[in-house]
């Protein structure tokens, strides 16, 4: 696993000059409907900076709700009672949605720009069934170790610091449930005794051995975050001096100047491959299907994968990320997504079938009541 440094650079000038350019053609699907799309999205992926231009040239208005995680997601799907038209879910959320009933297939024929996709982003397990097409493929990238470089002079390159008694008080955790992994992943390097192979496909035993090194993990924590708001505060208030991260935490604290760094740890880093799916409800296809042509554009895949520190999975991004920060695209790995991509250890939902001819693996349900228990430990 290659160490990656990001460096977020502020260019809200030059993306404003470039807006004018980020019109993208065809967006109608049939005769034009307008109306509003109601959205569940992760912090930052409803950025006015291409809602705005969308709007203007769809006719169809977007209505967002941010939401903190995979969990809180599916249940705002699940329990809205169709209020909703479209989620950008992450692998730990995308099957749920699917084989729970709350989303429907999208006909890719309708998306000409889904044809620009790298080939393993088109029909990613976690968003393509049964050869059905729930949604497409949006950005990638991974939960990063964020630090402050003024209060850490020395960290190393291993998870090993989040779990380092001399941190205490001063680390700051995700509160999602797939977070199991990232410990999974952490002995699966450091302890082989285990027999670990895929840190989402965990027996009781591997799964005991992670929650206990959670539990004593609990005993160093300030605060588990909600969102990335939420975490660039407790890190930027000095409340917390590290803990796993998002790069769109880390380039909105360099734009605040608090001097931080991230980095992917030498046992190799957990991330997340994101959706937009249809809600099994929605009516307002039309609509549905600009955003689905707008959002999968090279032109606004650049925009968002350089905005937030993702990589897009628009194989003709590149230089227009180029455009609008000089680098960006080597940076951000749009240059070499395939390698990349196989790097990382994307969410997706713990099932019992461990794809070893046994179903002896611990089922979603219980990494939540796991998760819940390592909190109040």
């Amino acid at each position: 696993m290659r160490r990656v440094k990001r460096r977020h650079v502020a260019f809200a000038v030059a993306a404003a000059a470039l807006l004018a350019a980020f019109i993208v053609p065809s967006l109608s699907v049939g005769a034009s409907q307008g109306g509003t799309l109601k959205m569940i999205a992760w912090d930052g992926y409803l950025d006015a900076k291409w809602v705005t231009p969308f709007e203007k040239q769809s006719g169809c208005k977007i209505q967002g709700k941010v939401a903190g995680s995979s969990s809180e997601m599916v249940s705002l799907m699940r329990n809205s009672g169709g209020q909703y038209d479209m989620v950008s879910a992450s692998g730990d959320a995308s099957l749920r949605l699917i084989y729970g009933g709350y989303v429907q297939p999208v006909d890719v024929s309708k998306i000409p720009q889904w044809k620009q996709f790298q080939a393993p982003f088109k029909s990613p397990p976690n968003n393509t069934v049964d050869g059905k097409h729930y949604g497409i493929s949006l950005q990638f990238g991974p939960n990063t170790l964020l630090y402050r470089t003024d209060k850490i002079k020395n960290i190393g390159n291993s998870w090993a610091a989040i779990y380092n008694p001399k941190y205490k008080g001063k680390l700051t955790v995700p509160d999602n449930a797939i977070q199991i992994a990232d410990a999974a992943l952490y002995l699966m390097k450091t302890k082989p005794s285990l027999g670990i192979k895929d840190p989402y496909e965990l027996n009781k035993t591997q799964f005991d051995a992670t929650v206990s090194l959670l539990k004593q993990q609990k005993k160093l924590v300030k605060k588990y975050w909600t969102g990335s708001g939420d975490n660039a505060q407790l890190i930027k208030s000095g409340d917390a001096w590290l803990g796993p991260s998002w790069p769109l935490t880390t380039g909105s604290l360099l734009a605040a100047k608090v001097p931080v760094r991230e980095f992917i740890p030498k046992e190799g880093a957990t991330g997340w491959l994101d959706t937009w799916m249809l809600s099994a409800k929605s009516k307002n296809t039309d609509c549905a299907y600009k955003w689905y042509r707008y959002i999968s554009s090279p032109k606004v895949q650049a925009l968002q994968g350089v905005t937030w520190g993702e990589t897009p999975v628009n194989s003709k991004a590149c230089p227009y990320m180029n455009k609008l920060s000089k680098g960006s695209c080597k940076i951000y790995h749009a240059a070499e997504p395939l390698a990349y991509y196989r790097s990382l250890y994307f969410w997706k939902t713990p099932v019992p079938d461990c794809g070893n001819g046994k179903k002896d693996c611990m089922d979603f349900s219980k990494w939540e009541n796991a998760w819940t228990e390592i909190k109040a430990s």
